[in-house]
């Protein structure tokens, strides 16, 4: 479990870099073709704020979005690029570990293992605009 949220902190970190660094840039794309994805995530039917969604295909690079105040999510694929590859996912969502965990404890997700580490969530993007609500159950 600490692998996984280790590995969820690092996808974040990598997403960050590619919006700091812009990607490259200039020339022709070998960006594959994306959908766009929106979507709401509640928990117990309340909205989920400042959480980490990500979209992970089955091949290529994951995109990753923060819930707003409202549960509201958009998924970003590049810092210049909105939206998903075209395809079968796992969705994870978890909450972003703000402050070190105290020696001798282990970091507890809000969200429960059965949507991020041990997820049974999935989407299929398909071209154009998508939208995926989640609605999570805390027990």
């Amino acid at each position: 479990m600490k692998f996984l949220k280790s590995f969820e902190i690092v996808s974040l970190s990598i997403f960050t870099l590619f919006i700091a660094a812009g990607c490259g840039g200039g020339g022709g794309s070998d960006q594959p073709d994306l959908g766009t994805v929106t979507g709401v995530v509640t928990m117990d039917g309340q909205p989920l704020p400042n959480v980490v969604v990500t979209f992970s295909p089955e091949n290529g690079r994951p995109s990753i979005a923060r819930t707003d105040e409202a549960g509201n999510y958009e998924l970003g694929y590049t810092a210049e690029a909105k939206g998903a590859v075209i395809g079968k996912h796992s969705v994870s969502i978890s909450t972003p570990q703000e402050n070190p965990t105290p020696p001798g404890q282990v970091y507890k997700d809000p969200v429960p293992a059965k949507y991020n580490s041990k997820t049974t969530l999935s989407a299929d993007v398909k071209a154009g605009a998508n939208t995926y609500d989640f609605q999570l159950e805390s027990k």
